[in-house]
């Protein structure tokens, strides 16, 4: 069931060829990890301390934010240790259990803006209804369960690596575990290894972002019933923010599944920085968007920015 201890451990690397300039990549990476632990804190840190944020709405963004960080935590300690002091080993059971918390992680983000989409639908297609469905007991319901899915339904393909043995080269081409690429590395049969993650996939955010899709599509067809051309504005208005996010995130998806499914004759550095956009880049602009979007998340931080300038 454990892996073999006296197999060597796995290899990291950031980007082969390049390891002089490594502490010149490592600036902006930093940067932007630390930016991504500023601004996802800061909205955790807004929405639990002002009570007009106390929605389900921002509930759901606290969960994105805080499934956010989890990703970044997960990923960038690895990086940075291979871009900082050259530490590329990763033992099996470290690399096995971050890969796990990766897709699972990955997993839960799309619930969660699934879950948001939601929000928005019954918002603006039910709004006297809002307050009786969305109640704090449904939210809390439905963010275990988006926790729980995807933490147990990625948890086959993880188990089944700890019984592998690994007989290829050892050397990943990321700075930290994906199951795609370490399961090719296993001298066992990796059918079940193969063909679990295509339907989970298919299954979890490949139809998750079907259903956001048609969840668009009824709450368009709602606000075109509205009459008032400024209503329809508003409605859509609190909208804008959640979409932004629902395309960064299945735009980053959709394009590394493409090139690790059918890329293979594609850079391998173009695989590498896919990889980095996807696991970065949704993170850092998440916060940024709803910052800029989102009135109510304006007005809390200029609050928070007065109360602390004038020192009441």
């Amino acid at each position: 069931m454990w892996p073999n201890i006296s197999e060597p451990p796995f290899l990291l690397n950031v980007f082969p060829g390049l390891e002089k300039a490594h502490h010149w990549i490592s600036i902006p990476f930093f940067a932007v990890y630390v930016c991504i632990l500023l601004g996802n804190g800061m909205l955790l840190y807004l929405i639990k301390d002002d009570q007009s944020l106390h929605e389900p709405m921002y509930y759901f963004l606290a969960m994105l934010s805080g499934t956010d960080i989890m990703v970044t935590l997960t990923t960038m300690p690895t990086v940075m240790g291979v871009l900082w002091v050259n530490h590329r080993e990763i033992s099996h059971a470290g690399c096995f259990l971050q890969a796990y918390f990766i897709h699972s992680l990955s997993i839960v983000e799309s619930g969660t803006l699934l879950a948001m989409a939601y929000d928005r639908f019954v918002a603006i297609c039910s709004p006297l209804r809002y307050a009786s469905i969305l109640t704090h007991m449904h939210v809390v319901k439905l963010g275990v369960g988006i926790f729980l899915r995807g933490f147990v339904s990625i948890m086959p393909v993880i188990v089944r690596l700890f019984s592998f043995s690994y007989c290829h080269s050892h050397v990943l081409s990321h700075a930290f575990c994906l199951h795609q690429e370490v399961m090719k590395l296993a001298c066992a049969d990796i059918t079940f290894n193969r063909l679990y993650p295509v339907i989970l996939i298919c299954l979890t955010v490949f139809l998750d972002s079907l259903v956001i899709v048609f969840s668009y599509i009824l709450i368009l067809k709602t606000v075109m019933g509205i009459a008032s051309g400024e209503e329809r504005a508003k409605a859509l208005n609190t909208c804008i923010s959640h979409i932004s996010c629902v395309l960064i995130f299945y735009v980053t998806v959709i394009g590394l599944t493409f090139i690790h499914r059918f890329g293979r004759n594609v850079p391998e550095v173009v695989h590498i920085i896919m990889s980095y956009v996807y696991f970065l880049f949704p993170p850092l602009m998440n916060p940024i968007i709803y910052s800029i979007k989102t009135k109510q998340i304006q007005c809390s931080l200029v609050c928070l920015f007065s109360k602390h300038r004038f020192g009441s």
